[in-house]
């Protein structure tokens, strides 16, 4: 079945990092007095410590490719979460087919950034 927020709301995830690499979930409902309503909060209400998100549709390869570089970053270099999703746009941006920010630029980190 589908991962509804609601669903995301009830859970207890004490995780350090939650990771959504499809298109746009960071991007949710405006809703009158509370703000912005996203998979991102409800992740972050639930207990997770940081999310990273897309801010709009991605391309499956450079995301597939960034994600990998992002990975690396984190467990072979010892990156945080923030400096290795920095890290991973960057060695994107740098290479000619995926120069555009529209590859590389989509992805934000939430939360905890240290």
């Amino acid at each position: 079945g589908y991962l509804r927020l609601h669903d995301i709301y009830n859970l207890n995830l004490p995780a350090d990092l939650v990771v959504l690499s499809a298109c746009q979930t960071g991007v949710g409902k405006q809703i009158k007095g509370e703000g912005l309503i996203a998979l991102t909060r409800g992740f972050m209400y639930a207990g997770a410590v940081r999310v990273v998100a897309s801010l709009w549709k991605v391309d499956d390869v450079a995301t597939a490719q960034l994600m990998a570089e992002f990975y690396k970053q984190m467990f072979t270099d010892g990156q945080t979460p923030a400096a290795a999703l920095r890290a991973a746009q960057r060695k994107l941006s740098q290479q000619p087919r995926w120069r555009s920010p529209y590859y590389w630029a989509g992805f934000v980190l939430q939360g905890e950034w240290k």
